[in-house]
């Protein structure tokens, strides 16, 4: 088995970073869209807006979750680090691993999120079709 190295953990900082800013961007996007139905819910008590909130509901949990296993999978990146600089070599592979894992895991959430978008996309097109 090859050596695990400060820079094969390093590397995935960037990538990390920028999902995880991704991730934020989704976040600070279902806020505004949440406040906008918030007062539409205000003024009109529809059973489209209730179905739009809880579909916006379920990505802000998915989204939440997907930014937990990103930052989990960062720090076992740093803790990696850490690892190797103590050369405490066999555990720092497994802890990388499961960052690895943990970064899987962000990711499927992510397909899984995206699905359920054009999901909702999909009805305001059916909507807009059929009018």
């Amino acid at each position: 088995m090859e050596q695990l190295t400060l820079t094969t953990p390093a590397l995935l900082f960037s990538a990390i970073s920028l999902i995880m800013l991704a991730y934020t961007n989704r976040f600070l996007a279902y806020a505004s869209v949440i406040r906008s139905l918030h007062d539409k819910y205000q003024q009109n008590k529809d059973s489209l807006l209730i179905a739009q909130i809880k579909n916006i509901k379920q990505r802000l949990y998915l989204t939440r979750s997907m930014q937990i296993f990103g930052i989990t999978s960062l720090l076992l990146c740093v803790l990696t680090m850490f690892l190797i600089y103590i050369e405490q070599n066999i555990i720092a592979i497994w802890v990388f691993g499961l960052a690895l894992i943990l970064l899987i895991i962000s990711l499927a959430l992510l397909i899984i999120e995206i699905q359920i978008s054009v999901k909702a996309l999909e009805h305001h097109i059916r909507d807009i079709e059929n009018n």
